[in-house]
């Protein structure tokens, strides 16, 4: 399925065409499954994603405002019931 956050391979952050990761915003075993097949998922650049301090895996802020912007935008369209039965948790 295609990212619900974004319309073009870029980079989410910088709108940097080159060296992306796919990043699935809610992760692990089950969540990674359900970001894809509910299009929870956004291009970052390798920095944003894993390769720097500030990248997503080692920001708590800068994952958890992800993980809010994706739920805000899958609720435009679903109800908070469907996201809280996928994924667990409420982070608005």
């Amino acid at each position: 399925m295609k990212s619900i956050l974004q319309d073009e391979k870029i980079c989410y952050v910088t709108g940097s065409p080159f060296d992306l990761h796919k990043h699935h915003i809610f992760y692990g075993t089950a969540n990674r499954k359900n970001s894809e097949k509910n299009g929870c998922w956004c291009w970052l650049r390798a920095d944003w994603h894993n390769m720097s301090d500030y990248g997503v895996h080692n920001n708590f802020e800068f994952n958890l405002e992800l993980r809010r912007q994706c739920q805000a935008k899958f609720e435009e369209t679903h109800t908070r019931q469907e996201f809280m039965n996928i994924f667990k948790r409420n982070y608005l």
